[in-house]
């Protein structure tokens, strides 16, 4: 192992050793100016993850937080020097820690709020104008092979818990409304202008969703809405994804 691959394990280690070679240009010792170091780069790593994912702190509280961060930087060093992509797989490392097992949801409750830090760093595009998309369905015929492209910053999420009512909970200080944790919700997450909304949305529509950014036409997308949801309503879900400045182009399906 290199002196720089030593160093930088050391960084992220629960072994106070110092690595061997180091040494202070004014004397002072080498392993205290380490140690403080080290505690600097651990304490910005765990300061970067409760940025990112400030509900999964509060869910938890910040000692538990902080200490379950701390055992993830150890394992986890960052492959970026941006420390916005810090944290990728977070919602895995929750997932299989124990510490965590009596909160199901703080898994999905990441992965969320992953999904919110990428569309804030997404792309930016020009929504679509409405007028487009009504010309289009003007003409019926052929409607049905447009491919409507979404949002560079739009994301989604199936979970098993109602992980949108419980984000949407923590967004101010007003009294919980009345949901059920364990009803699964789909999450749609995009930025529109310089706001990353989080939405909740039925079925059908994720399902319409999912298949648009599968690139499929818009009949076989709104096929596939109708298998998952007898009653998806595609007038109202387009109606939503352009409210929210999630559509950005139409275009003719090209066949493969």
């Amino acid at each position: 192992m290199s002196n720089h691959a030593c160093f930088a394990q050391a960084l992220l280690s629960a072994d106070s050793t110092c690595p061997a070679g180091l040494c202070s240009s004014n004397g002072a010792d080498p392993a205290s100016r380490f140690a403080v170091y080290r505690n600097n780069v651990q304490g910005s790593l765990i300061n970067a993850l409760t940025e990112a994912y400030p509900v999964v702190a509060q869910l938890v509280g910040q000692a538990f937080f902080n200490a379950m961060a701390g055992l993830y930087v150890q394992d986890f060093p960052p492959h970026s020097p941006l420390l916005n992509d810090y944290g990728q797989d977070l919602a895995d490392f929750i997932q299989g820690f124990a510490p965590a097992a009596a909160l199901p949801y703080l898994a999905d409750m990441a992965r969320l709020e992953r999904l919110r830090v990428e569309a804030y760093h997404a792309a930016d595009a020009e929504p679509l104008p409405p007028a487009r998309l009504l010309a289009a369905m003007n003409q019926p015929d052929r409607l049905g092979q447009l491919c409507l492209r979404l949002h560079p910053s739009l994301r989604t999420l199936h979970s098993a818990f109602a992980v949108v009512s419980l984000w949407a909970a923590h967004q101010s200080d007003a009294a919980w409304p009345t949901f059920d944790l364990h009803q699964g919700q789909h999450a749609l997450v995009l930025r529109n202008a310089l706001e990353v909304e989080v939405i909740a949305v039925d079925l059908g529509a994720m399902t319409f969703i999912d298949a648009l950014r599968n690139h499929w036409p818009l009949e076989v997308a709104a096929a596939y809405a109708l298998d998952a949801q007898a009653d998806f309503d595609l007038g109202q879900c387009l109606g939503l994804l352009l409210a929210h400045g999630a559509l950005i182009d139409l275009q003719p399906h090209q066949k493969a």
